[in-house]
């Protein structure tokens, strides 16, 4: 009774369920690295996810050149080649003084550049962050070729780019002099620059015209990148260059990169907003660019579905109020810092989310940590996909979506297998209640529980942890977080079927005693007859919201094969000697093994109603 009441075999059937969950979801670009995270995947209830990579391509193209004199040029070509050219808007070819002011811009993004980008065996083969690769491919369509450039000139000091500075500056000596150049985001460039250059001729900064036009240009989409130049001057000598020694900057311009959307993103967020995961953007780039690309994604409607990092840093401490009302109520954060993003995450947990976060550096190790499940990139770095509990290996949303789908489904198969062994362990405590109750003899010996258990369901319940996932499961919301598997449905469901299955058997178990049969007899009766009953049952468990007749046996043969296995395992038990001995069974006429298949096809009937009821109700 014991075994009966504890179901042994689920701990095993859990482990079969989770890891069917981990094949399937690496065939689907999402590396589990703990088991856990496969269920939990499937109980999220929103996304974090970055912009660049995750939701758009990764392949940052420049497209326009704004001059601070108000001119625009185009940029042909698509991704990272060398191969298009530079345009007026218009559409014509520039002049020799254009040309000489987007040289300038090439040379100073050559210059200050960490990236490779070289044709080599007829293809062009790159190493290096995006945008640096994206701005050697502008200086190869103006014919300003990377590594004669770099060749001349000697570096003698670097800025690296961190987040929370938003720009890099490399000094390099060019004969006796000492030069920088400077790229990042315009917001924090221009305060360094103190003029621009028009024509042949240097004019005083006009900071609002620029931020105009750095702000007109992100709301069009482009992600918006300023070049600088300064010198320091002559006879600089040998020594660490720092960020307070950064010139007064002269501005060159400033560079348009497009990542194009993913294809398949704005369909996996619609997915995500059918299965009641929310998704919010969360990125460094510039707002008025976030909007835009959330805007084309649905993400965000307007300004108010919008918080930057100034904006949180203003409201002060992560604990407050506000600052979680404000996480709450908004679905893109931009100009965000990694530790905002921390605080982000922390924010959306305590506000009841089950959050998955995505990250690629070394600086997302925190907020991936904090979330409940961290998802590294596959082209991230090692200290991230360390830290994460899943990898998606093509960088993809869709392929998240996918992981949460699978989820949802190794979730579901938990929930039957449980369903199995629950039930058929309470149909067994019914009848040996029901017997003890009405003063007759057990019905089953205790090795004949052992074999129902330990045999019979332990072929059924593996078996049933193949089961393909339902068509509806991303349709329906995601389970609360502190929800059980036995929430309502489940207790309802396990109290119809063990209480049907438990009558069952104790009616004929009383029936057979009540008609003279003896006691051994009797059992191997009731002993054939819980093995038809689970054996029908477990067609039942297929699914919680389908009528087990609508569920294809397509969908899981190694169950069709597992139900046959146990029936055939149990007839065969019945002819061989020493098992007739062990289980104290013997062989039953063909007329008596069909009258136990037809009334143990009461259960599915029963369950039938039940489900129309419960559909009726609701």
């Amino acid at each position: 009774m014991a075994v009966s009441a504890i179901p042994e075999g689920l701990p095993v059937a859990m482990t079969v369920a989770l890891s069917i969950g981990v094949n399937r979801m690496a065939k689907r670009n999402v590396i589990v690295r703990k088991l856990t995270a496969v269920e939990g995947l499937g109980s999220c209830t929103c996304i974090g996810s970055d912009k660049t990579g995750t939701l758009t391509v990764n392949q940052q193209t420049v497209k326009l050149i704004s001059l601070p004199s108000g001119e625009r040029f185009t940029v042909s070509g698509e991704g990272y080649v060398g191969e298009g050219e530079v345009l007026t808007e218009a559409g014509n070819i520039i002049n020799h003084e254009a040309r000489l002011r987007l040289e300038e811009i090439a040379r100073a993004s050559v210059l200050c550049n960490e990236a490779s980008l070289l044709w080599d065996n007829g293809e062009w083969k790159h190493h290096g962050d995006a945008i640096d690769v994206a701005l050697l491919a502008f200086g190869y369509k103006l014919e300003f070729y990377p590594e004669s450039v770099r060749r001349g000139v000697e570096t003698v000091g670097e800025i690296p780019f961190e987040s929370e500075r938003r720009y890099a500056t490399k000094f390099y000596r060019e004969g006796k002099r000492v030069n920088v150049a400077v790229k990042g985001a315009i917001e924090a460039v221009l305060p360094y620059c103190r003029d621009i250059r028009i024509g042949e001729g240097i004019e005083g900064v006009n900071s609002k015209k620029i931020e105009k036009e750095a702000l007109s240009l992100s709301e069009n989409g482009y992600r918006v990148l300023a070049i600088a130049y300064g010198e320091l001057g002559d006879g600089q000598e040998p020594r660490v260059f720092e960020e307070k020694d950064m010139p007064p900057l002269t501005l060159l311009g400033l560079v348009c990169f497009i990542d194009p959307l993913r294809p398949e993103a704005k369909e996996a967020v619609e997915k995500c907003k059918r299965a009641g995961v929310g998704v919010v953007m969360i990125t460094g780039d510039h707002p008025a660019t976030a909007l835009a690309i959330s805007r084309e994604l649905s993400i965000a409607d307007s300004w108010k579905d919008l918080v930057t990092g100034k904006q949180l840093a203003e409201i002060g401490s992560q604990e407050s109020q506000e600052f979680l009302n404000t996480v709450k109520s908004v679905h893109v954060f931009a100009r965000v810092t990694p530790l905002q993003k921390l605080h982000i995450v922390d924010g959306l947990i305590k506000s009841g989310h089950f959050v998955a976060v995505t990250g690629d550096g070394v600086n997302d190790a925190p907020a991936l940590r904090k979330a409940n499940i961290g998802v590294a990139m596959g082209s991230g770095t090692d200290v991230a996909k360390d830290t994460a509990s899943i990898i998606v290996t093509d960088d993809n949303i869709a392929s998240i979506v996918a992981g949460i789908e699978e989820g949802r489904f190794a979730y579901d198969n938990i929930r039957k297998v449980t369903y199995l062994l629950v039930s058929t362990g309470a149909a067994e405590i019914v009848l040996f209640t029901l017997a003890l109750i009405a003063g007759l003899p057990l019905p089953l010996f205790a090795v004949q529980l052992l074999w129902l258990n330990l045999v019979t369901n332990g072929i059924q319940d593996v078996a049933l942890a193949f089961e393909a996932g339902e068509p509806g499961a991303m349709k329906r919301p995601p389970r609360k977080p502190k929800e059980g598997i036995f929430n309502k449905l489940m207790v309802q469901q396990t109290v119809v079927s063990g209480t049907t299955m438990g009558l069952l058997s104790f009616g004929v178990w009383y029936w057979l005693l009540e008609s003279g049969w003896d006691e051994f007899a009797a059992r191997n009766i009731i002993l054939l007859l819980m093995v038809l009953l689970e054996n029908y049952h477990v067609f039942n468990c297929r699914s919680e919201y389908q009528s087990a007749f609508k569920v294809s046996l397509k969908r899981n043969v190694f169950l069709v094969v597992g139900v046959f296995a146990a029936q055939g395992i149990h007839i065969l038990a019945m002819y061989v000697p020493f098992m007739q001995r062990v289980l104290q069974v013997s062989p039953v006429s063909i007329n008596e093994w069909f009258s136990l298949l037809l009334l143990a096809s009461k259960i599915l009937v029963v369950m039938e109603v039940f489900e129309i009821l419960k559909k009726n109700k609701s």
